[in-house]
């Protein structure tokens, strides 16, 4: 099996319940695993998996305002899974860098896997 990772990609997105996330928007750390088979050596981009495409599919959904990251999350597996059919397995963790949480010093974050 190997594993494509995209870590550490900080976007500033509009993502979150509250008004004042929707209007000003928050920072946002993404890490992605994507894993396939290679059951052969690998000499063309054909027979990987892009990460170009991935960041542009990652950059697209975080670029779209949504209430909760667990859609995004979810949004985000549906979009790897069917832009290619190689994937057999994706990770993926989302952390608010500065929640609108009252005292609060730290991160939020969701992670959610799937194996097809």
């Amino acid at each position: 099996m190997l594993t494509i990772h995209l870590h550490n990609l900080i976007f500033h997105s509009f993502h979150g319940m509250f008004k004042e996330e929707r209007i000003l928007g928050n920072n946002f750390e993404v890490n992605v695993d994507v894993s396939f088979p290679a059951h052969e050596p690998i000499t063309k981009l054909s027979q990987s998996i892009d990460y170009v495409a991935l960041y542009a599919i990652i950059k697209e959904v975080m670029d779209e305002p949504t209430q909760l990251l667990e859609t995004v999350v979810q949004e985000l597996e549906r979009r790897f899974h069917l832009f290619d059919e190689k994937i057999v397995s994706i990770a993926i963790s989302i952390k608010k860098l500065n929640p609108p949480i009252a005292n609060f010093q730290g991160t939020v974050g969701i992670s959610y896997a799937k194996t097809f």
